[in-house]
């Protein structure tokens, strides 16, 4: 590992086994994430992107290969994982799910107290801090995932396309919300998401995989300045070219599985 590389993958392969059949999620991955990198994966449905997060987050064990997380801190937390759904607890408030991780760790009330209340107003949520999850909407759930992941002050954020169920509006507003968080930490970010122009917009590098079972197939580095706006990815040749890059690898991929 290099003195920034914050994840080092080498050889990675997960194979899943059902009675006498068996499945290879992903093979042979190998790959490098700098610390403060945002990193988004992209690729077909049921490539192994999910299976590679769980695994990094000590989800699923890998059945061959190896993974290192480079500590700097011993008293955080390595990683925090948000889904897509199912992500916060329904009996506790919105204000008690995202001091979870912190009261967890047994911190000082008062710490946890001022830490949930920042990230509560960097997300737009005081007003509902003792409403439960029943009384939220989707966007406003998945504000209270992000809250509480940045909130717990991990090593490495692992997103599992967490504005996937969002309409086209929320979907822009938390991804702004996101930047702005993650500008602030610097946090690591491995992001995975079906939308071309949301890996665009977010990443520093854009990673293609490909169908089952997934392998790393190229990556895509975004090279427009930040804080970035839709419409500079929208309107700008370079990034529609590569739009159209990722596009027909995609259909590449998705044809090529149905061989």
């Amino acid at each position: 590992m290099s003195r920034n590389t914050k994840i080092s993958i080498r050889e990675l392969t997960k194979v899943f086994y059902k009675k006498k059949q068996s499945v290879t999620a992903i093979e042979n991955i190998s790959l490098d994430v700098e610390e403060g990198e945002f990193v988004c994966i992209v690729g077909p449905s049921g490539c192994g992107k999910t299976t590679l997060l769980r695994i990094l987050a000590g989800l699923e064990n890998q059945s061959s290969g190896r993974f290192k997380i480079e500590r700097s801190n011993e008293d955080r937390p390595n990683q925090s994982m948000v889904f897509q759904e199912r992500g916060i607890l329904p009996w506790l408030t919105v204000e008690e799910n995202v001091a979870f991780g912190l009261n967890m760790r047994h911190l000082p009330k008062t710490y946890v107290k001022e830490r949930t209340n920042y990230f509560l107003r960097k997300v737009g949520l005081v007003k509902f801090a003792n409403m439960y999850p029943k009384e939220l909407s989707g966007g406003m759930k998945q504000r209270v995932s992000i809250a509480r992941a940045f909130a717990n002050d991990p090593e490495i954020l692992l997103m599992d396309e967490p504005f996937g169920a969002l309409d086209e509006q929320n979907r822009y507003i938390l991804q702004e919300e996101l930047l702005s968080i993650w500008s602030e930490t610097k946090k690591t970010v491995l992001f995975i998401t079906h939308s071309i122009d949301e890996a665009l917009y977010l990443s520093d590098r854009v990673l293609l995989m490909s169908a089952q079972p997934g392998k790393m197939a190229a990556e895509i580095k975004i090279d427009l300045p930040r804080p970035r706006k839709l419409e500079d990815i929208r309107s700008n040749p370079e990034m529609a070219s590569k739009f159209l890059d990722i596009w027909q690898h995609l259909q590449t991929e998705v044809q090529g599985s149905r061989l």
